[in-house]
């Protein structure tokens, strides 16, 4: 549900450049390491990196609270409204929305069929580069700057409007939508489709499958629920993507109205509605983390390693020697995990949370302040995705290119693009880097500001939001500080 701030205006344009200029500014020269499985020398020690994220979000930190120190703040609720702009006036008249909706089903339908018919080489399959780095990276991006596209392309909801055509009281489903379940099975299904990315090896064949495991799982909701609950609460991609769009400065809206606003406003204008909600978020950065993390010579170590020699006692030779044997059991290990990772977060979340109302002297729940802030966290799951991944879509992304043209893998050539982009772009490993560390300390300090901008809505007077601020901008400090690290580490392969 949207909520208005308070009636003064706040100069949130000059707050953003003074913020990303010192983010920026504060930040020290390094070269990159993570992402690239070797190991490239940092001109000077991480600690002082570390210290300059820390000084970057400590004067962002004091930027917001200077321009921020009126007593009453506001983000306009409104916006421009652009619904009547000529140029979208055109989209409608030329259906393109409909057409979006049909190309977007066409493209489920042909990763499904080059998953099945096409060759088995994943970097010559379209349905690999389609789904994994156009649609789950790419349009994951493309979201968050051109808002929630995905609810009104959405090939799994053209699917049931379909079925819907056919089958009488289908979209409307059997029994109510249980209150208690909320966001859960859009949770359950984020956790299974991560493990999937990152244990399942999946191939051509195995992600066809996949989807129309999907594909089946969401129509037999949408006759059980009904369309408009699961889509809201159960698919968790439309979760997902809403989620990013409140950051994006377009928003869509009912009946093809369409709305200009700040960039990252939308994260103001509404809250987590269940702790299903906060965990879905948390999980948004935990596992993108845990990517990170897992691929790290210390994580290696913390297992293969045996750093406290207690497998080594119990298995009679150090673990590594077992890797064969061991090798379920690690999966088991990584999985458990990535599961409890989001409940990790909550855990240390709801601390900083309670330290946050001790110090602001607020008579609300901690259950209320945590719903009201877990939106001040997405911008730093998104330049955690995006930091993480964004590489892909140079070194892969581009081959969708050609593979439109030959989408099968059968040496096709149909638009005559076939032979373009073949070869991955690698990025320079200190442009990378730079980008990296550029992108993360951005996100923190947006999270900062939008948190801020929350606070003095939720605590009486400025001085007691200011002091509730003080734990989460620790807390922004130690996620800097952590995802750093984390991309500053080399790749351990397996043996």
């Amino acid at each position: 549900m949207s909520r208005s701030l308070c009636s003064r205006s706040f100069p949130t344009e000059r707050v953003l450049r003074w913020v990303a200029a010192l983010a920026l500014g504060a930040a020290p020269t390094l070269a990159a390491a993570h992402s690239f499985g070797r190991i490239y020398n940092l001109p000077v020690p991480f600690w002082l990196y570390a210290y300059g994220a820390a000084a970057a979000l400590v004067l962002s930190f004091l930027v917001v609270a200077w321009f921020g120190s009126a007593p009453a703040v506001s983000v306009d609720p409104t916006g421009r409204d652009l619904s009547q702009a000529a140029w979208l006036r055109l989209l409608r008249r030329w259906h393109l929305p409909r057409l979006l909706r049909w190309l977007a089903l066409l493209c489920l339908l042909l990763c499904v069929l080059t998953g099945y018919f096409g060759t088995r080489d994943p970097y010559r399959n379209f349905n690999m580069t389609f789904f994994w780095v156009v649609f789950v990276l790419g349009f994951s991006y493309a979201t968050a700057l051109l808002g929630d596209l995905y609810a009104y392309i959405n090939p799994w909801r053209t699917l049931a409007a379909l079925v819907g055509r056919i089958w009488h009281g289908y979209l409307q489903g059997r029994v109510a939508y249980p209150s208690w379940l909320s966001y859960w099975p859009a949770l359950v299904l984020y956790m299974g489709f991560i493990w999937i990315e990152l244990f399942g090896f999946t191939r051509p064949v195995s992600l066809a499958q996949w989807l129309v495991i999907y594909t089946g799982l969401n129509l037999c909701a949408v006759g059980l629920f009904g369309a408009r609950a699961w889509f809201r609460y159960g698919e968790f991609f439309a979760v997902f993507l809403r989620l990013l769009g409140l950051m994006a400065p377009l928003q869509w809206r009912a009946g093809g109205g369409l709305r200009l606003r700040m960039p990252f406003s939308g994260l103001l204008q509404t809250r987590a509605e269940s702790w299903s909600l906060v965990v879905f978020v948390l999980f948004m950065l935990s596992s993108t983390a845990f990517d990170g993390l897992r691929a790290t010579v210390p994580w290696y170590r913390l297992f293969w390693g045996d750093a406290t020699g207690l497998l080594t006692a119990w298995l009679g030779e150090p673990p590594i020697r077992l890797w064969v044997e061991l090798r379920p059991w690690y999966l088991a290990y990584e999985t458990l995990s990535l599961l409890l990772s989001p409940f990790l977060y909550l855990a240390v979340y709801l601390l900083f949370i309670a330290l946050a109302k001790w110090l602001g002297r607020s008579h609300a729940s901690v259950r209320e302040l945590a719903f009201a802030f877990a939106f001040s966290l997405l911008p730093i799951a998104l330049v955690y995705h995006i930091t993480h991944y964004y590489t892909l879509l140079l070194t892969q992304g581009v081959k969708i290119i050609s593979l439109l043209s030959d989408p099968f893998g059968y040496g096709w050539n149909l638009f005559g693009t076939a032979g373009l982009f073949r070869a991955p772009i690698l990025p320079d490993p200190g442009t990378v880097w730079h980008t990296q560390v550029g992108l993360i300390l951005f996100g923190h300090v947006v999270s900062v500001w939008i948190a801020h901008l929350e606070a003095l809505r939720l605590f009486a007077g400025r001085i007691r939001a200011l002091l509730s601020q003080l734990p989460m901008l620790l807390l922004m400090v130690a996620f800097t500080t952590a995802g750093l690290w984390i991309l500053a580490q080399p790749i351990q392969f397996a043996p």
